[in-house]
């Protein structure tokens, strides 16, 4: 009895004097509820899935278990903003909201608090200059970005030449939406193509005076920055009014399999970008079925895995571990603190040796950050919708977008926001 107590007395001692383990905190801002919930779901449950994949693989990150609080935002700004508050003082490490218009509000709060806001293929396009926005960063690829790689497919397809064609852009009337205005219109001087836009009204579900304009206008092209619900209405119209598929391209957030899928066979042949692959064909697939759905610790239901949103969170997770897994190699330390997850991204070095390290050979674009570049090569895939299959095929290789057009709008914007509020240089 005596040796009994003596043990018992000795292990609540080692509890006591133990170190607390830390606890690596990304919060994901999601929201399943609302118009835009098809496409919230599945890329919440990716971002989700990948770092319970790491603590049930790997025990965390560098021996630290990652801690995902998840709030709803339900898409509405304010509420974004309340969740950001709500969750901040956790030991928030970085955010990735999945919102341009929350992302708008939290840019100066982040900058306040000294707290990374991860914006990959939203959010504000000149957050790309690191010079200006020291907290935010947006690789691989921006709206911009996309509006350029739209247009190259564009001329590929028209076989150099796309002088005098009509091109509508159909958004979200939104600062979402309204994105690649300006972009689109610098591409338009340079290539000689009539632009138009036809902006549709939140949550999207009433189009047809915007495609009965398009019927009576004939573009050749009709490019689309839609999300949620507005991507399923337009594609319906679109086949409606028998709208080419081919010359129906979406950007990255028009092109999940829930935007086409309503529209059965005829959504066969529309186009969307994507800056990283999708499908079940990466190792990576098989360690999440096994840790993750198999064993019955999945965000969700598991039947959206492999699905274009649910890489699209897998991917935005894996680029934030991989940024706090380079602050602990540059620091020495497993704790790693906010500011020090912003140094990781900073100096970021993701290769292509690294991606098939991960699970993820040949998924997207490998990324060289640095002070200036915080928006990375920008460049994107086109993919093509086969309704048969129901799946995603790749139709080009990796397009780079016009830097030339690009660079300049994005050091014109980045400079007037730096003015309004007085930021100098940050990479002096």
């Amino acid at each position: 009895m005596k040796k009994t107590l003596t043990a018992l007395v000795a292990a609540a001692m080692t509890l006591t004097t133990a170190p607390a383990f830390a606890e690596l905190v990304v919060p994901n801002l999601s929201y399943r509820t609302g118009p835009y919930a098809a496409n919230g779901i599945p890329y919440a449950d990716g971002f989700n899935d990948y770092f319970t994949l790491l603590n049930e693989r790997d025990g965390g990150i560098g021996g630290e278990m990652v801690k995902t609080p998840e709030c709803e935002t339900a898409y509405n700004t304010e509420k974004g903003v309340e969740c950001y508050e709500s969750t901040k003082g956790e030991g928030a490490l970085a955010y990735n909201p999945l919102s341009t218009g929350i992302t708008y509000q939290l840019i100066p709060k982040v900058t306040a608090d000294g707290i990374t806001l991860y914006t990959p293929g939203y959010g504000r396009t000149s957050a790309a200059n690191g010079k200006v926005f020291k907290w935010v960063f947006n690789f691989p690829a921006n709206y911009w970005d996309g509006a350029s790689v739209a247009i190259k497919h564009i001329i590929d397809q028209e076989g150099g030449d796309i002088k005098g064609k009509k091109i509508a852009l159909v958004y979200h009337n939104s600062a979402y939406g309204k994105e690649p205005i300006r972009t689109l219109e610098e591409l338009s001087k340079k290539h000689g193509f009539e632009l138009s836009t036809l902006p549709v009204d939140h949550p999207g579900q009433e189009q047809k005076s915007q495609w009965l304009q398009i019927r009576r206008d004939k573009p050749d092209y009709v490019l689309m920055w839609g999300w949620g619900v507005m991507n399923q209405v337009a594609i319906q119209e679109a086949v409606n009014i028998r709208f080419p598929m081919d010359h129906f391209i979406g950007v990255w957030w028009s092109g999940s399999e829930n935007d086409v899928a309503p529209a059965g066979d005829k959504a066969s042949g529309y186009k969307a970008l994507s800056f990283h692959g999708t499908g079940m064909d990466y190792p990576v697939y098989d360690d999440l079925k096994k840790y993750v759905v198999d064993s019955g610790k999945a965000s969700g239901a598991g039947d959206e895995v492999g699905t274009m949103l649910y890489s699209r969170g897998m991917y935005a997770a894996m680029i934030i571990s991989e940024a706090i897994r380079k602050a602990q190699e540059m620091t020495g330390k497993s704790n790693v603190n906010a500011a020090e997850v912003r140094d990781g991204f900073e100096n970021l070095d993701l290769t292509e040796a690294r991606l098939e390290e991960l699970g993820l050979p040949n998924f997207a674009q490998p990324i060289k950050a640095s002070c200036e570049n915080h928006g990375g090569p920008g460049s994107a895939k086109v993919f093509q919708w086969d309704a048969a299959a129901k799946k995603w095929n790749e139709a080009s290789d990796w397009i780079e977008s016009d830097k030339d057009v690009l660079n300049p709008l994005i050091e014109e914007d980045s400079a007037a926001f730096a003015s309004e509020n007085g930021i100098t240089n940050q990479c002096n």
